[in-house]
């Protein structure tokens, strides 16, 4: 009875672990704190790149400016913290607004692909709601 017990418990640790290890495998890799853009839909890009900015970049980098295929917000929230994320389809600078705003992300949300938003985002501002 003990060794059966023992098996059926070495049997659910490990299913417990694989269950883990895929629901780590679906997230996207973004490091915490960060917003995060890839080329690609699912979370991927041809030559393994990710876009991170853990600030306001009020005009992106050529190589992901209407390149964006995906997107991630793990910024930390908290009282009085702008942690939304507003992607604009224009650059931000004076008198630029941004123009159209193509996606906005809440704390924590990961968008795979968004077909309105796809290959349109030049810049994105740090917010306290969408």
């Amino acid at each position: 009875m003990k060794h059966a017990l023992a098996l059926v418990s070495a049997v659910l640790l490990a299913a417990g672990g694989a269950l883990a290890v895929l629901a780590t495998a679906n997230a996207a890799p973004c490091p915490s704190g960060s917003f995060c853009v890839w080329r690609d839909v699912n979370f991927t890009d041809p030559e393994g790149k990710v876009f991170a900015s853990s600030g306001d970049d009020e005009w992106w980098e050529s190589w992901i400016a209407d390149e964006d295929s995906s997107w991630a917000n793990h910024g930390i929230s908290g009282p009085g913290i702008k942690d939304h994320v507003i992607v604009y389809a224009e650059a931000v600078q004076w008198p630029s607004t941004g123009g159209d705003r193509t996606i906005c992300l809440a704390p924590g949300q990961e968008v795979a692909h968004n077909a309105n938003a796809n290959d349109r985002g030049d810049a994105h501002v740090w917010a306290m709601q969408c």
